[in-house]
Formats: C-alpha cells, structure tokens, sequence
C-alpha cells in the first residue's frame, strides 16, 4: 500500500484495535487463474505471531479456499472511519485559493500465506470465537449450543476454515496531518457538524491524533 509518511500507522495496538472494530474483511488471494477476493468476518489472535494471527471461514462452494489451502499469498485489508473532505472547510482556502477536495480514511492491510483446514472440532472453535465477538454486545446472546447439534455439524461440513500468519502489517490514518493545525482545525469542526456517523468517527480520530 502507498504510504506517505504523514500518514503512516506504526502503532500495533492502534492497527489491531481497527481490525477488532471492523472485522469484516476484503480477503484478495492470488489464484493460478488470476485474483480471487471475498469479503468475510475475522477474528484476530494479536498473540499468535509478530503481528499476530487472522482466523476466518468461508463456504466450501468458494473456490477461494482452494488457493488459501495452497498457501497463495494474501491479503485481507480493513477499513474504518471515512469521509469526504471539502476544501471550503480549510481557512486557508480564502487566503489563497489553492485547495482541492481529498478523501480521509482509515485502512489497515494485513499480508500473508494462509492455511486452511475442515476438522469440525476446529471449526466449532474458531465459529465459538467468532460468535462470542459478535454476540456479547446483544442483550440476550446467541450460542451455538442454542441450535440443534446435527443442524451446526451439517453447516460444518459447508464451510472451510482457515487461519492467516500476518508476515506484514500496514496502516495509514488520512486525517489531514499534511495541512496546517488552522486547517486540520477546520476540518474536524466540520466533520464534528455533519449529521453522519462516519464523519463524526473522522473527527474522533482527528481529535485523538492530537
């Protein structure tokens, strides 16, 4: 991913905390046939490893898993708050004029070789992480045991699973840290006014980078 240095995340706990907020993944492999990508749900191991480790599933009708499971190289990338960036929010723009609109946004890219597996036991572990991430928020959690067993194994032999080594992880936070503070000021005030969350999310991040 093309970085420039203002941009560039280097904290790990800061790159992991996005991925646990935006779990949902473009996972890209490169198959013998050209790119194959999908978007699926993962669930970090952060102790597994350098950068830690990605788990994640996908139906068996997928031909993906057939590229994971041949150690293709990959790449899962992450996205979180992001929003357009209007030169008339810059204090600058009246004093000269030379101003244009960008985009901020924040990404995480994680690379790697992945190894798939289908032992059902695996699989019934890696789906009890992957529902208890999302579960524990809700008022009366679901469970896998809330289901009839012989339903959860006929869904088991319909997935493969597979876990993804992070060899390299990258991170660029686009939040106007290349204008000045007057400008940087005005773009978090306007993104603090716009009516949508993920602007309101911009400005939360812009006030943390301070």
């Amino acid at each position: 991913m093309y970085i420039p240095a203002a941009f560039r995340q280097h904290d790990l706990s800061q790159l992991h905390g996005l991925i646990r907020q935006q779990p949902l993944a473009s996972l890209i492999s490169q198959a013998g046939e050209g790119l194959q990508a999908c978007h699926l749900p993962l669930w970090l191991a952060a102790d597994e490893g350098q950068y830690g480790t990605l788990y994640g599933h996908c139906a068996r009708a997928n031909p993906q898993w057939h590229a994971l499971a041949k150690g293709a190289e990959s790449l899962a990338i992450f996205t979180g708050a992001d929003g357009y960036i209007s030169p008339t929010w810059y204090p600058s723009k009246a004093a000269h004029g030379k101003a244009v609109p960008t985009w901020d946004y924040l990404s995480v890219h994680a690379y790697g070789q992945a190894e798939a597996f289908d032992d059902a036991e695996r699989l019934l572990q890696l789906l009890g992480r992957l529902t208890e991430q999302h579960e524990s928020p809700q008022p009366q959690p679901w469970a896998i045991a809330d289901a009839p067993r012989a339903y959860i194994d006929k869904m088991l032999r319909a997935i493969v699973g597979f876990s993804l080594p992070i060899q390299r992880l990258e991170g660029q936070w686009k939040l106007s840290q290349n204008r000045s503070s007057e400008d940087r000021a005005g773009v978090q005030q306007a993104l603090d006014a716009s009516p949508d969350a993920g602007a309101q999310q911009l400005a939360q991040q812009m006030k943390t980078m301070r």
